[in-house]
């Protein structure tokens, strides 16, 4: 019989899946490392559902969301932040984790701050090039903060500050081209573009590309992951092109037969494209629909080399045609500055930084 782990580790992260897929790409790693795992997220959030299929112990507490913005929800929502604190320093007594590491978002705040009531070592991790209005109000206690842009080293404490890369998960790397190719019901040799719209603010892409499709197919496949309800049904016979709301099981054979990706600019989405070495194309969403942390994502990748950028507003279909036939042609070129990048090994790096600050 196996002894049990003799380290802990509680978990935090919330609000979207980009506050928790990292967290995911981390727990065989930490299993392997002989952590036992714990989650606190909010009642009811997406991280609860997302987490489910891992086996590990799971707990609740209220949360408020933090809003830069007038909303009535602003006078009751802080007492739900304290609320969440108090559940909070209660489970963590509890658990008597060793260190608790954080993802960010608003569900994080009232944990990381219990812990540093209890005076726990965490780690923050922030994905985007500037902080988030949650982890900013984190690091001031946090032993560490991991990031993934070399130009967010800049805007954090040097003691602090470590350049990481975001966990992605390892089953991603671990796809079959011919897979790929069977699900998706190509049957010929053409280079296939991957396209992901993704949901929020996405009807752009998802529009041009389509309109894009009489230019793209004589010279690739294309395959096209375009969000909850976003399927254009007169669409779904066209032959070479493959529509999904969404998928799951099969990305890793997808990503393993794409050769270059249409992609929005979230961090995660970005570093999952820098890991596997996808030549991409980032139309980041714009400061309309977002704090503009996507735009910011992108230029850094496009100034390291990894990627080429269309803006939002600019996005049509003779740019977009003109672009993806440029980047196929130069792929090479793409694949040589990523394969120079040290983000690859974020899993490992951030494992190492989580056994360093508890022993």
């Amino acid at each position: 019989m196996s002894e049990r782990p003799t380290k802990r580790i509680v978990l935090t992260g919330g609000g979207s899946a980009g506050h928790v897929t990292p967290n995911i790409a981390l727990i065989p790693a930490l299993k392997e490392a002989g952590f036992e795992i714990f989650y606190i997220g909010s009642y009811t959030g997406i991280e609860k559902k997302l987490i489910e299929d891992y086996n590990i112990p799971y707990f609740g507490i209220a949360t408020g969301k933090l809003r830069r913005y007038f909303d009535p929800k602003n006078f009751s929502d802080p007492f739900r932040v304290l609320k969440g604190f108090r559940e909070a320093v209660q489970l963590l007594r509890k658990i008597k984790p060793d260190i608790v590491f954080s993802k960010g978002g608003y569900v994080s705040v009232p944990v990381v701050r219990a812990a540093g009531f209890l005076r726990i070592p965490y780690i923050v991790h922030e994905s985007d090039m500037t902080p988030g209005l949650a982890n900013k109000l984190s690091m001031s206690g946090a032993r560490k903060i991991c990031c993934n842009f070399p130009e967010t080293m800049r805007v954090l404490p040097a003691d602090k500050a470590v350049l990481t890369g975001t966990p992605i998960r390892e089953e991603l790397g671990k796809g079959s081209r011919e897979a790929g190719k069977k699900f998706c019901g190509f049957t010929d040799d053409k280079p296939v573009l991957m396209v992901i719209g993704g949901s929020l603010g996405a009807q752009s892409v998802n529009e041009t590309v389509r309109f894009a499709l009489p230019r793209l197919l004589p010279h690739f496949n294309v395959v096209h992951i375009c969000g909850k309800e976003k399927m254009d049904n007169l669409k779904l016979t066209v032959p070479g092109y493959k529509q999904f709301e969404y998928v799951k099981n099969e990305l890793k054979d997808i990503f393993a037969m794409a050769d270059i990706v249409v992609s929005r600019a979230g961090a995660n989405s970005i570093c999952e494209l820098l890991a596997l070495k996808k030549p991409n194309i980032l139309i980041p969403l714009s400061t309309k629909s977002s704090r503009g942390d996507q735009m910011l994502n992108a230029r850094s990748f496009e100034q390291q080399g990894f990627s080429m950028v269309i803006d939002n507003d600019e996005l049509d279909e003779d740019i977009l045609v003109e672009t993806i036939d440029e980047l196929y042609n130069n792929r090479e070129k793409y694949l040589e500055a990523m394969s120079k990048s040290e983000l690859h090994s974020a899993t490992k790096t951030i494992v190492r930084i989580i056994n360093e600050e508890i022993q």
